[in-house]
């Protein structure tokens, strides 16, 4: 019986997956078994993981893509640590990760989970201060103290400060809630946490730098908006808060996500939904001049919509991510 088990999901990243693998076989402590589960990639993703040779290796590959949750719920299924981890084929952990946090769960029984904090590293594996000390404030991270959490659902939910990949937890913690909810797919991670935080967990924070997150660049397509937006709706409509704050918070939020995915539905063709969306978010929040021009839009022809939609996009502030695309 291994102390801690490490899940990689990948899926068609072999060119990152070299460096997220040799990261766990850096760690300082070395109780531990990594499980790689392949959802079913094209590209030589069993050569790389066959290349290392190492006994703590346990490669899955499924013959067929079942999608990113099944895939981290299928890893989470074979792991037979005591604590666990799960995070993504393009990041890394840095050699103390699993010492430190290891140290912290066994001497303090009552925590479930132990949180760290992380660097953002580019596509070619380099550290950016600039862009870390900036999603450490954006994230509130710089706010949080060693220690435990004592607003657990407002960190997870509201301020979402905590990261599943630079986080490990007891893995009895996480049977108790459902590891990784197929409906939350795209949005799994803010999903798992809340829910924890809902069943009363204890979660600590480590305000070290102990895990390396990958920020590449590129656009999602609006597919992939649509699937992101629908799993964040499905999300929010299944909590409910006994904090008044936090509800109407949780209420706020859901309409946002409605009124965002009625407009990119309308954009994609499927207009009756769209609208849909828009009139619901309307009931919630107070008058939008994206929503009224959505609705607006949704009676022009497909291609003309598409159009005044995207030079929309191109005109509005630029989020947080493109922010820090440009940093680094």
């Amino acid at each position: 019986m291994v102390k801690v088990s490490l899940c990689l999901p990948t899926y068609n990243r072999s060119h990152y997956l070299t460096y997220s693998i040799t990261s766990v076989l850096k760690q300082t402590y070395e109780d531990f078994e990594l499980i790689v589960c392949d959802d079913a990639s094209p590209d030589n993703t069993a050569e790389v993981v066959k290349n290392f040779n190492d006994s703590r290796i346990r490669y899955i590959r499924h013959e067929e893509n079942i999608g990113r949750s099944r895939n981290m719920r299928a890893g989470f299924a074979a792991s037979r640590g005591e604590y666990f981890i799960k995070f993504d084929d393009d990041d890394a952990l840095t050699p103390d990760f699993l010492c430190k946090t290891v140290t912290i769960l066994d001497s303090h029984p009552d925590i479930d989970f132990v949180c760290t904090n992380h660097w953002i590293i580019d596509k070619y594996g380099n550290k950016d201060i600039t862009a870390t000390d900036k999603n450490s404030a954006k994230w509130g991270k710089d706010k949080l103290h060693a220690g435990v959490i004592e607003d657990l659902l407002w960190q997870t939910f509201y301020y979402q400060s905590l990261q599943v990949g630079s986080t490990l937890f007891r893995r009895d913690c996480l049977q108790s809630v459902d590891y990784m909810r197929p409906e939350a797919d795209g949005c799994e991670d803010f999903d798992l946490l809340v829910r924890l935080a809902l069943d009363n967990k204890r979660g600590y924070f480590l305000p070290e730098y102990l895990m390396e997150y990958r920020f590449h660049g590129g656009q999602s397509s609006l597919k992939q908006a649509v699937h992101f937006l629908g799993a964040k709706a499905f999300c929010l409509q299944s909590y409910r808060f006994t904090d008044t704050d936090l509800e109407r918070e949780r209420i706020l939020k859901l309409a946002s996500i409605q009124e965002t995915l009625g407009l990119r539905l309308i954009e994609g063709g499927d207009v009756v939904a769209g609208r849909g969306l828009l009139r619901e978010s309307a009931q919630v929040l107070t008058a939008s001049k994206r929503r009224t021009l959505g609705l607006f839009l949704s009676y022009l022809p497909l291609n003309l919509r598409r159009i005044a939609l995207e030079n929309f996009r191109k005109v509005k502030p630029k989020d947080y991510t493109e922010q820090v695309r440009e940093i680094i």
